[in-house]
Order: C-alpha cells, then structure tokens, then sequence
C-alpha cells in the first residue's frame, strides 16, 4: 500500500493572496472586453452566442439545420464584423476595436486548451505546491461554473429536441454508461491495478461525457448542438448512473458512498444547469452579454482543475508509471474508436460518428477526481482520474485533429 505524502499546508496570507489573484484575473477577463462590449456599436441581427464549458454555439434550430458547424468564438467573431458593418457609415468606436482583438485572441486561446492543459500538468508534476490555494471548496465551484456555462445555454425546449434525436442520444449514452465502464474494468483487471487504482479507473468509466467534447467536436467537423445535446444527456443521467454503477461494479473492491456521490452530482451538475436554464429564461439579455467571454473563463478553470486534480496526487502519479498511463490510455483512445465504429457500423453517417466518439472518449475527469475525493474510501482512487484530465484532451484533441483534415461527403 502507498502511503501519502501530503503537502505542505499554505499559511492564511499566502492563501488570501492566492484567492485575490484569481479573482483579479477572473474578474478582468470579464470586464475588460465586457466594457469594450458596451462601447461597442450596437447590433441588430446578431446571432445568440451559447456557451458550453470550453467552446460556444449558437442555439441549434433544429428542424431546419440537421449539421451543425458552428466555430468556437467564431460566432463572436462574425458579430465583431457585424458590429463593424452597423459602424461602415462612421470610424469603429474604441470598444469595437478592443471587442474584435479580444474574440481574435479568445479564439486562439480558445482553440490552443489542449497546448495549455500539458502545461499546467507539468507545472503541476515538477511543483505540486504553486497549486496548493485551489482547495477543494474552489474545485467545487470551478466545476460549478462549468455547468452553470452549461445551464445559461439551455432552454426547456432542448430537452424536447432530445426525443427528435433519440437514436443518436440512446447510443451514446449506452456508450457512455455501457462500454466505457466495461473497458475500464477490463483494462484495470488486465493491467493488474491494484484495488484502489481499479476503483479509479472505473469511475472515470462511470461519470458523464465532457464539456470539452464541444469544441473538439466542431474540430472534427462533427455535429455541435447534438454534442451539446448528448452532453446534456450524460451529465444529468450522472445523477442515477456514476452512483449505481460504482456501487454495483466496486461495492466489493472498495468502500463507495452511492449516497454521496448522488447528492454531490445533484449539488455540481443539476443545481448550477437549472440555475443557468433559469437565468437563460428570465434574463436573455445579460446572458447574451456575458457569452462571449464566458469561454476564456471555462478554458482558465479547466486548466486550474486539470492542474490542480494533478498537483494534488503528483507523487502517485509519477511513482504508478506506465504501468497507470497506459490503460488510462486506452481507455480514452479505445473508447473514441469504438464510439466512432459501433455506430457508423449499425448505420449512423460520418458526422453523427464522428460526434459520439469524441462524446465517449471525452469524459468529465475532472468531475471524477471530485467525487473520487469525497466518497471513496481509497486516497489512491482519485490517481486515475487525475491523470485521465490530461489523456482525456489530448486523445480528443488529436481525434478531432485528424478528424478536421479528412473531408466529409456532401450526403453525410
């Protein structure tokens, strides 16, 4: 058995400074381009930005657009143009510049997270303790906010629009809750992962699909509001399934709180997503103004919950070796072919294939490591899904990138 090392404690000034710097950085990511917004020429017909943990859509209308291909931020982009043909007649306004620069830079920045995800884990590996002020009361909330990202994107109408998709949304979610836990039991048994280790790895196989999925999905040339779509499937079927599937699967291996894992996804994913849905509904036009900024802001926390996920196991991490790294691996690669192939085999077109494996190999690890923490009795189970943040974005990052250079048929 490994023992742990725990890290030593930041004093109270180092914490306060901490907590002050993210603020400072959160709250300037804001409000910088959000005056540069209000400054901005107004707009008439701009489209309703949506976004979705690290990457934004516009709202799908469904009936009449059965392909989504809707760039991350270059919705916000296209309305920084629109912003300067309403300003044609007279020289852009200060705002407007700073307005179109910022969606230029958030673009990149944007579709670079998984460039920034390696580097927050080796800053996290080589110095544990930088992230030592992100404790487990700010992980909850940055987690939080990645669902709220979700929430303000949503209407009840969304959930309605599922029934029209329900073969593509039932063979992912099987996907999701059915092979994917099944494959990472298997890898962990094959591996020989001792129990704590095993327990990790099938509670990665458990837990929803990924708000990252989105952006990798538009990469890949895949359909974006159903991504959005099969997401919003998996992240609230976490509510009954991740509890009933680690109890049912390691309810012999190691001690699991079903309980807690139950009330935990209901307080980190349905609570801020009806919150969001709520906001969406009564207050349109706030929402429409913090959208386009909102994805920088989930890029900065999911690379904090990446590295911190890392920093806070990094001696496990790097003492488990190939031996953890492989299966994890795999898990995430195999799970992305087998999303891709079951379904393109059993009759689905290219664009809808495309979009369930990235949907299945991108799991919430994040959300994994969280409830790993609280509700396993095993400190050595939240290992896995601290290193499945990082073969999580880079296995589909390199899908989508692959994906993004072979064309699609015009009838698919």
């Amino acid at each position: 058995a490994r023992s742990r090392c725990p890290m030593p404690h930041p004093t109270k000034p180092q914490q306060k400074l901490a907590v002050t710097m993210v603020k400072f950085a959160y709250a300037s990511i804001l409000l910088i381009p959000a005056a540069a917004y209000g400054f901005a020429p107004s707009i008439t017909s701009a489209p309703v930005l949506h976004n979705v943990g690290n990457a934004i859509s516009s709202r799908p209308a469904f009936a009449s657009d059965k392909r989504r291909s809707i760039a991350p931020l270059s919705m916000a982009s296209s309305s920084a143009l629109q912003m300067s043909d309403a300003a044609a007649d007279g020289e852009k306004s200060l705002g407007s510049k700073i307005f179109e620069v910022y969606t230029k830079t958030a673009n990149a920045a944007t579709t670079l997270f998984p460039l920034w995800t390696v580097l927050f884990t080796a800053i996290a590996l080589k110095k544990p303790s930088t992230f030592d002020f992100f404790t487990t009361e700010y992980f909850t909330a940055a987690l939080a906010a990645l669902m709220l990202s979700m929430g303000i994107t949503l209407t009840p109408q969304d959930f309605v629009e599922v029934t029209k998709e329900p073969s593509s949304v039932l063979m992912q979610f099987s996907l999701c809750y059915g092979m994917m836990p099944a494959l990472a039991f298997a890898l962990g048994k094959a591996f020989g992962l001792e129990a704590g280790l095993l327990a990790g790895m099938v509670l990665v196989g458990s837990i929803n699909g990924g708000q990252a999925s989105n952006l990798c999905t538009y990469i890949a040339k895949g359909n974006v509001a159903l991504s959005v779509l099969m997401t919003t499937a998996t992240t609230v079927g976490a509510i009954l399934m991740t509890p009933f599937l680690c109890k049912t699967m390691l309810g012999a291996v190691v001690p699991v709180d079903a309980a807690g894992i139950a009330k935990s996804t209901i307080q980190v994913v349905l609570a801020p997503i009806a919150i969001g849905m709520t906001a969406n509904k009564f207050f349109p036009r706030i929402v429409k103004a913090i959208l386009p900024f909102a994805p920088v802001v989930g890029v900065v926390s999911t690379c904090l919950l990446v590295a911190s996920a890392v920093a806070q196991v990094a001696e496990p991490i790097l003492g488990a070796g190939m031996n953890l790294q492989i299966p994890v691996l795999l898990l995430h690669l195999l799970g992305g072919i087998v999303g891709y192939w079951l379904p393109k085999l059993t009759g689905f077109g290219e664009v809808k294939s495309r979009t369930m494996a990235i949907e299945t190999s991108m799991k919430s690890s994040a959300f994994g490591f969280l409830l790993a923490k609280l509700h396993f009795g095993d400190y050595i189970a939240r290992v896995p899904s601290a290193v499945s943040v990082v073969w999580m974005a880079l296995t589909g990052s390199l899908l989508a990138v692959v994906w993004r250079y072979i064309p699609v048929k015009e009838d698919e």
